[in-house]
């Protein structure tokens, strides 16, 4: 069980719960999404210090989290998507050389889950990419570099899909976004073939 990468149901449900509780108090999704995974990848980052396979899992089960909260209240899964990668990058700020693995990781999962919970798989994936590039200006990282990070990523989470989401994705998430060049790297399908 140890070797095997699990989704952290307990993260999950806790920032599914929080974002739900924040966004039924508030009305406002973007603030909502980006607080609360700003805030738990800090806490986890200060609390287990995890590198590698073990943040980008707990990026991931952080994501998944805030996308289905927002789902769940009926938010606008594609603003919590950028409000997601956002917030990554705001409670990843310190972790260095991994950062681009996990803008990737963000935007992958986000995108996964965004489609999981029927949102439109080019707005999620552009949704990822805008959030990369406003977290890379916050955080003082390049801006190309987290776009391109953000868009292999979307790519990887739309191959999980489809190949059809793929193409979609890619249409949306590359070129000039946001005035940033953005070009994607293959491969980006982590070694699997998309579902027809």
């Amino acid at each position: 069980m140890a070797n095997q990468p699990a989704t952290n149901t307990g993260i999950t449900e806790t920032v599914k719960n929080g974002v739900i509780k924040t966004i039924r108090g508030s009305g406002e999704v973007v603030s909502a999404v980006t607080d609360t995974v700003a805030d738990t990848l800090a806490n986890v980052l200060k609390g287990g210090g995890r590198v590698g396979t073990a943040l980008t899992g707990s990026v991931s089960d952080v994501l998944r989290g805030a996308i289905q909260g927002t789902a769940e209240v009926g938010g606008d899964v594609g603003m919590a998507t950028k409000a997601a990668v956002v917030g990554t990058l705001r409670g990843t700020k310190d972790i260095g050389a991994e950062t681009m693995n996990v803008i990737s990781e963000s935007a992958s999962t986000a995108v996964k889950s965004a489609a999981d919970v029927g949102t439109d798989v080019g707005v999620a994936a552009r949704q990822a990419v805008e959030g990369a590039i406003e977290g890379a200006r916050e955080v003082g990282l390049d801006l190309e570099e987290a776009a391109t990070a953000a868009a292999t990523g979307a790519l990887k989470g739309a191959g999980q899909i489809s190949k059809a989401a793929v193409g979609e994705a890619q249409q949306v998430a590359t070129g000039v976004i946001s005035g940033v060049k953005v070009v994607v790297k293959e491969p980006f399908r982590s070694g699997e073939k998309p579902k027809a």
